[in-house]
């Protein structure tokens, strides 16, 4: 019975947390969007980010103070809330957004996710989102565009427009290049050449990279790993059944040259692109077998 006091222990504790700060985000976010004057949208939006970032500070520690896991988080000491990031890392489960709290929170600029449509109508967290203003994407199958392919580069718009609204604040923008979970079925289904990961999209990077270059100061490569032989998900973090987490943070500069393409209409730079993604998610499947002691 343990688990189960330890999990609702946790949820009454995150909802009252959500409550407490909800309450006072979208009010500044609906302030934002009525008052008159740069200067007051724009404390507004500061008011918006503090309510996060204490929401986020509270659940760090309601997290630390319940359940028995070990954040092992590993290359974070030069990281600077006055900075911008482009944050790329792996994706297996709904207890990856707590490790990246658990890591960057209180080190870095609160994050913005691109998240998918459906979010939006979660309680109270869809309201939050989009006081957050993350963008939200809208992914159509391949079946889909081939039916309507006016919807094509929909998305990619959609990642231009939302970054243009972090040109003059701090930021963590985070990118799944995997555009989803793992999970070993699609991996097969993928026929990935990773052995730890799947195929990565650079398409999404790309045109952040396009709209943001010149104010990222550092890439974030973060990468995730659970020591054992299951991905846990959010239900075992929450009732205590998650020993150890490994973040590590590798903080890599910058090529200019990656922000100086054309992604949809040159082919060459689209290649260069791909195949810097490529080479940067070969080292993360290697680095990802040696955080598991697993022979490469």
């Amino acid at each position: 019975m343990r688990p189960l006091f330890t999990a609702l222990g946790v949820l009454l504790l995150l909802l009252i947390d959500t409550l407490l700060m909800i309450v006072p985000l979208l009010l500044l976010a609906l302030l934002r969007l009525i008052l008159p004057g740069h200067r007051l949208r724009a404390r507004c939006a500061q008011g918006v980010m503090w309510c996060a970032e204490t929401w986020a500070r509270i659940g760090k520690r309601i997290f630390v103070g319940l359940t028995p896991t070990v954040w092992d988080i590993r290359g974070s000491a030069g990281l600077r809330r006055d900075r911008s990031y482009l944050l790329v890392c792996n994706h297996q489960s709904w207890v990856d957004i707590p490790a990246l709290l658990q890591a960057l929170g209180g080190r870095a600029p609160f994050f913005k996710f691109f998240l998918k449509q459906e979010l939006i109508w979660v309680p109270f967290l869809g309201l939050a989102f989009w006081a957050l203003d993350y963008p939200f994407m809208r992914r159509h199958s391949k079946a889909y565009l081939e039916r309507h392919p006016e919807k094509r580069g929909e998305d990619l718009e959609i990642t231009r427009r939302a970054c243009e609204r972090f040109r003059d604040i701090p930021v963590t923008l985070v990118n799944y290049l995997e555009g989803t979970r793992f999970t070993p079925l699609k991996h097969a289904q993928q026929a990935s050449p990773y052995r730890h990961l799947l195929r990565p999209k650079a398409g999404g990077v790309a045109f952040a990279l396009a709209s943001l270059g010149p104010q990222l100061d550092a890439l974030l490569d973060v990468t995730l790993v659970y020591p054992g032989p299951c991905v846990p998900g959010f239900w075992e973090l929450i009732s205590g059944q998650v020993p150890r987490v490994i973040v590590d943070i590798r903080i890599r500069e910058l090529d200019p040259a990656l922000w100086q393409g054309d992604y949809q209409n040159d082919a060459d730079f689209r290649q260069y692109m791909q195949a810097w993604v490529t080479r940067l998610w070969e080292e993360k499947d290697a680095h990802i077998a040696r955080l598991r002691g697993v022979p490469a």
